[in-house]
């Protein structure tokens, strides 16, 4: 009988440790060490508390390991663990690229931001946000999140990754890797680098791994949309967010074709060949001696290549259809990585890069382009429908695409705020609802602040902002972006064509539910019965500014020599 005893009490007890070890990673999940003091995979870490906003933050954690060097065109490495805690209280460094006419930034910026709310909250949405500037410049920095995830209550991650021809690059001396690396795509590879570290990191900060939201801006819209399709990014995250972003995807050949003549000139210079011509000839095939020529070549040589890209994937072709990153057939692919998704753009998104254009700049800069009145008539036509062109690219055509593909549901929303100058007339004066207009709904200070002045600050203003963080919330908590207190947004659909228009006049919000059954096809009809230039001039501007751009494929297409 004690014998017996023994044993149950013995039971008893395993069964009670047991119960009591279930328990703990339970209680632990439920709350948040609210301390700048944590300790990662790679080691411990340091952040910093922002007061003026009341949240955590921890700046430049390596999530990878740069390929520089001999590394420079492979997989993103292994991070090595560090002894010492690593400060993460600054900025880390931007990856090398061309900006403001300079070289700026290194190699070696494998990092990542971590924000959160300074609450001992857990279990928190996630938020991975990648920059936008065509896959050549841009930092994580570009939106921080400190002064707007207590908004949303979420934990905000934004990566650095690799850019420009280190980030994406084609040719076939460089396919001596894994199939991985011979797809060209780096910054892609460096993209679920990230997220990879999202899975294994973001428990520490309160966050929950098996809720992440993948979400950029322009480029970064882009990507987002290419991970889509990238049998790379399968369980990755759970759902998308796509700013100002379209489908842009490039043709391999094509692509080391336009590598080969930029590179051409460096390989001139340095007296491999005696002509350009040669030089890419020499460049397109998989020598040994090409592959070394490239990896020898400075990074601050290779930086400014294809600066003037001007959003032209045609000048800087990326994402390469290699058929392991990215599917050969696109986005026809029918495997999808399906996740509920949401596609967010302005209504006037080429206004940016009309003004900054080499046609305009000048006259914009100066003011003369609203005194030539010739001038301005060539402005107005690019900006309004090179603005319609890009909008429904980043939205309604997406959609049109991925429809009878794609499952989940898909939530769209045009923001018009900025266009009407007795509401916005700073705003509306040169840009209106311009490419990145979410960005000052969002965050502050905005990085449009010299454009916009006080326009957002009106009552209107701060309603439209609150209204828009609230979808934000809501959709990153649970894949669909509405909650009681917000006007409904219906998901996309064929018949409908939903678009969820959002805007402001001085004292309140103006949302509501419209659609949007405009097509490319109508817009290059209306280009070519516009009267106000002759038709001269209008080829000229469909050559030289509207051409090769995102959105301009079907421009291309009707107008190519």
């Amino acid at each position: 009988m004690e014998k017996k005893l023994i044993k149950w009490v013995g039971i008893f007890m395993l069964l009670l440790l047991t119960a009591c070890g279930q328990t703990k990673p339970k209680e632990e999940s439920e709350t948040f060490k609210k301390d700048v003091n944590q300790t990662i995979t790679s080691g411990k870490i340091k952040g910093n508390l922002d007061k003026e906003n009341d949240v955590l933050e921890w700046l430049g954690i390596p999530y990878a390991a740069a390929p520089v060097g001999e590394l420079r065109w492979k997989e993103p490495q292994a991070v090595k663990d560090w002894k010492e805690v690593l400060d993460a209280t600054k900025a880390g460094e931007k990856f090398l690229q061309f900006s403001n006419g300079e070289v700026v930034g290194s190699e070696d910026a494998l990092n990542l931001d971590v924000v959160r709310p300074d609450t001992s909250e857990a279990g928190l949405p996630v938020v991975v946000f990648l920059h936008g500037g065509n896959n050549q410049t841009g930092h994580a920095q570009e939106i921080k999140g400190n002064t707007f995830v207590k908004d949303i209550n979420a934990v905000y991650v934004s990566i650095n990754y690799r850019l420009g021809a280190l980030g994406f690059n084609p040719l076939s001396a460089l396919k001596t890797g894994t199939d991985l690396e011979n797809s060209g795509n780096y910054s892609l590879l460096d993209v679920a680098a990230a997220l990879d570290w999202v899975q294994d990191n973001i428990e520490v900060f309160g966050g929950d791994k098996n809720n992440v939201t993948l979400t950029g801006f322009s480029a970064g819209g882009r990507d987002v949309m290419a991970t889509l399709i990238s049998p790379l990014f399968e369980g990755k995250y759970h759902k998308a967010i796509s700013f100002s972003g379209g489908m842009t995807l490039a043709d391999e050949a094509d692509s080391q074709s336009i590598f080969a003549k930029t590179l051409a000139p460096l390989v001139v210079e340095d007296g491999k060949k005696a002509n350009e011509e040669e030089a890419k000839a020499w460049l397109l095939t998989s020598y040994k001696e090409v592959e070394d020529y490239l990896y020898n070549l400075s990074a601050d040589r290779l930086a400014p290549l294809m600066g003037n890209a001007g959003i032209r994937i045609s000048v800087f072709p990326h994402f390469y259809k290699d058929g392991v990153v990215i599917p050969k057939e696109g986005f026809d692919t029918k495997e999808y990585n399906d996740v509920p998704l949401l596609l967010i753009t302005g209504t006037n998104e080429f206004s940016l890069f009309s003004a900054f254009d080499k046609r305009f700049a000048a006259s914009v800069g100066d003011g003369s382009l609203y005194t030539d009145i010739t001038k301005l008539k060539e402005f107005n036509y690019v900006e309004k429908n090179g603005s319609e062109l890009y909008r429904l690219a980043n939205t309604m055509e997406s959609a049109r695409l991925m429809d009878g593909l794609y499952k989940s549901p898909i939530y769209i929303s045009q923001i018009s705020f900025g266009d009407d100058a007795s509401v916005t007339p700073k705003t509306a004066a040169l840009l209106g609802a311009f490419h990145g207009i979410f960005e000052p709904l969002l965050q502050k200070p905005s990085n449009y602040a010299t454009f916009i002045g006080e326009d957002f600050e009106s009552e209107g203003a701060r309603a439209l902002s609150a209204d828009f963080k609230a979808y934000l919330k809501s959709f990153v908590a649970n894949g669909d972006p509405n909650a009681d207190s917000l006007p409904e947004w219906k998901a996309y659909t064929t018949d409908g064509q939903d678009v969820l228009s959002m805007n402001a006049d001085t004292k309140v919000a103006k949302i509501h539910m419209t659609s949007d059954k405009q097509e490319a096809k109508d817009i290059l009809n209306q280009m070519e019965i516009d009267g106000t230039l002759s038709k001269e001039t209008k080829d000229e501007l469909n050559k030289t500014v509207l051409n090769g751009r995102w959105f301009s494929s079907v421009i291309d297409e009707k107008y190519a020599e």
